[in-house]
């Protein structure tokens, strides 16, 4: 009995030191000191320890009381000498490992806890009989009363002492397999993180080539808007000098006939009869002569019409519905009627070509 319970207290304690190991500083070769940092290699070290690494590496940036004050800067990890580039915030944008830091937390509880004096339970069975073995077929703890005349007789038991530290140990050895997992997990974290940062890269770059192939649209249509709008002004101007050129034209014969009118008017009220005659002949002519010219030029009907200029955008409307996203497979359809085309006047190339050469 007590070379086993040696051996389990040597198995436990071997467990322990492993579980240690895992909490070492390697700059410091102390158990981490908070705050704890972890690399992007996934190493971990005491902040003031990365703080003084990077400071080495850095010397000839400035400092303030001990402590580096210009922003950025690199070093390289202690354990896998992979290259560390710090942002503005230094050694301080550094993740901190909380994991880590609780299992220290925990570990120095454990490791400075006195042991406490309980009282050792007692059987329910045999009230006078401590408990004192353990069942390994019930898996649970009993008194050797029972295991002479109670419900255990019948079943194979152990010392208390060795199922405890067999147990303990095992849950140690778990806990050492969760510290040693903490990097594979942050690791696989980490990653994801990149994958966020680089999915919302890629969104943006794609999103500013969207918008800047829209503009290249609307630059076009607003183009071609002021194209169209210039020939619908030339076509004003032309129409309405055409119709201003009538309008002084008749303005003009307007004016002749109201002073021929005039004159005739006057010429009535001439009392003497040769006086009269002498202007008379000449002033019917004129008259004669203006009648002549009545039928003027003037605009047809629906001239003031732009009907010409009537635009239908169907087409056009439809087609830029049907924008959408480019696909590797319509480049393989449009590759292969390419080449179905191509084929096809190939081969009637062939059959044009046929009868020349029989001629």
């Amino acid at each position: 009995s007590t070379s086993l319970d040696y051996s389990s207290f040597t198995k436990e304690q071997q467990t322990m030191d492993n579980l240690e190991k895992q909490l070492i500083c390697p700059i410091c070769l102390e158990m981490f000191s908070k705050p704890v940092v972890i690399l992007p290699c996934q190493h971990n070290l005491c902040r003031k320890c990365a703080s003084d690494i990077f400071q080495a590496s850095n010397s000839y940036l400035p400092t303030r009381g001990g402590t580096t004050v210009a922003a950025g800067g690199r070093f390289r990890c202690p354990s896998c000498r992979h290259e560390v580039i710090l942002d503005r915030h230094g050694v301080y944008g550094l993740q901190r490992n909380l994991l880590v830091e609780n299992i220290i937390d925990i570990y120095k509880q454990e490791s400075t806890r006195p042991e406490r004096k309980t009282e050792q339970p007692m059987c329910e069975e045999h009230e006078d009989e401590k408990i004192n073995i353990y069942c390994l077929n019930c898996e649970v703890p009993t008194c050797s009363m029972c295991k002479v005349f109670g419900v255990h007789k019948d079943c194979e038991v152990a010392p208390l002492s060795q199922v405890f530290q067999g147990q303990k140990s095992e849950l140690s050895e778990g806990i050492a397999v969760l510290v040693g997992s903490n990097d594979r997990i942050q690791a696989i974290i980490n990653q994801l993180e990149e994958t966020c940062k680089a999915v919302e890269e890629s969104c943006r770059r794609q999103k500013e080539n969207l918008c800047e192939k829209f503009d290249y649209l609307y630059a076009i249509l607003e183009e071609r808007r002021g194209e169209m709008t210039q020939m619908i002004t030339r076509e004003q101007e032309e129409k309405l000098e055409h119709v201003r050129t009538l309008i002084r034209k008749h303005g003009d014969h307007l004016e002749t006939m109201s002073k021929l009118v005039e004159s005739g008017i006057q010429s009535m009220e001439e009392p003497e009869m040769a006086l009269f005659l002498q202007n008379a002949k000449a002033l019917l002519q004129k008259i004669t002569d203006a009648s002549k010219v009545l039928q003027m030029d003037k605009v047809e009907p629906g001239y003031e019409n732009m009907d010409n200029f009537i635009v239908n955008l169907s087409r056009e409307e439809r087609i830029i519905r049907e924008i959408d996203f480019y696909r590797e497979d319509e480049e393989y359809e449009e590759g292969a009627e390419g080449e179905e085309s191509e084929d096809v006047h190939t081969e009637s190339s062939g059959e044009e070509d046929g009868p020349d050469r029989k001629s």
